[in-house]
């Protein structure tokens, strides 16, 4: 009975750990979190991005208008309009520092080479 007990707690620790351990890649990320507006490709051509008349990520003037720890806040904090309405969810429960980092580095690879 205590060899069956130790065993489920260890497995149920197993799960757990898995779970809390994956993090997912910055592509994973952005494919199920952010391309729904800011498109695949980082351009904001979508139905929402119009709507929202969100940035193109592949303009050069709009990486370099870009701040690292702007996009950083955005990212975890979400973002709201002069009247207060929801433009973009917050992900800081959803996101760990370093899948926030991935992110911002990712949008980055938008920018077209020089």
């Amino acid at each position: 009975m205590k060899k069956t007990l130790a065993l489920a707690l260890l497995a149920s620790s197993l799960v757990a750990a898995t779970a809390v351990g994956y993090a997912g890649t910055a592509a994973d990320n952005w494919d199920s979190s952010c391309a729904r507006c800011h498109g695949a490709d980082g351009t904001g051509n979508t139905k929402m991005g119009k709507k929202n008349k969100i940035k193109d990520y592949t303009d050069a003037q709009v990486q370099a208008a870009l701040k690292d720890d702007e996009m950083t806040k955005a990212i975890k904090e979400g973002v709201t309009d002069a009247s207060g309405t929801e433009k973009m969810k917050a992900f800081k429960d959803d996101l760990s520092d370093a899948e926030v980092a991935d992110l911002v580095a990712y949008i980055r690879k938008f920018k077209p080479s020089s």
